[in-house]
């Protein structure tokens, strides 16, 4: 007879799927960070290629299941999550650093929620990183809203329920996250990710802070997801 244990297991597995493109300079430590996840919780990894040019889909594509959609984050991601078989999903972004205890702890608490995210650090030394973080924490403990960097993570048949991601080519996590607040608060774990600041760093802090609070603002007031992405993209 299977005991209390194995029991939870079988109720609460996890896929995980990661969309990736082009991350030839990622490919090692990806691969690492998602060997460590490899653990009695997760049920299967599902890496989701929008068609890379770099090699890196078939570099990672010996270790892990591999599957391609078309290009775009929500479009990669419903990809991945229509393939899972896990009771649970979590979105892990390539550059996003996720560990086992992380898993631990969102699937210790799943029979009381149905779907969370993790607080988020920025790497990288600069002091405005650590204040950035606490407003992207403390925002999204106040509006049950998170950003795909804080590996959101849902109850597969609540996440088909509400339709998955919506096709748009940016905020596809914020609408999400609005559809699914209207069923259920999330769990805001305080256990802390780790996501890249590349981007901070290469177009500078204040600019980048800039850009991402007009982009909400704009997505706020209605602006279409093409106009949102093309002002996004007109920043690189």
């Amino acid at each position: 007879m299977a005991g209390p244990c194995s029991l939870a297991m079988s109720a609460f597995n996890l896929s995980i799927v990661v969309p990736i493109y082009n991350e030839a300079q990622q490919v090692g430590p990806l691969a690492r960070s998602l060997r460590v996840l490899q653990d009695e919780w997760v049920r299967e990894i599902i890496l989701v290629d929008g068609g890379s040019t770099d090699g890196s889909a078939e570099q990672l594509g010996k270790e892990f299941t591999l599957i391609t959609s078309r290009k775009g984050r929500a479009a990669q991601m419903n990809a991945g999550a229509a393939h899972a078989s896990g009771t649970w999903l979590l979105f892990l972004h390539a550059d996003t650093q996720l560990g086992s205890s992380h898993i631990k702890a969102a699937m210790s608490h799943g029979a009381l929620h149905h779907w969370g995210r993790f607080d988020v650090r920025l790497s990288g030394n600069h002091f405005m990183f650590a204040v950035i973080a606490w407003f992207i924490n403390g925002r999204s403990r106040l509006t049950s809203v998170a950003t795909g960097d804080q590996c959101l993570f849902v109850r597969r048949k609540l996440f088909q329920a509400v339709g998955g991601f919506a096709d748009l080519a940016l905020m596809e996590d914020v609408a999400l996250c609005k559809r699914l607040r209207k069923r259920h608060k999330p769990l805001c774990l305080k256990k802390t990710v780790t996501t890249s600041s590349r981007r901070w760093q290469k177009y500078g802090v204040y600019k980048t802070i800039l850009l991402m609070w007009k982009l909400r603002f704009l997505f706020w007031l209605g602006v279409s997801d093409d106009k949102l992405a093309r002002l996004y993209r007109c920043s690189d």
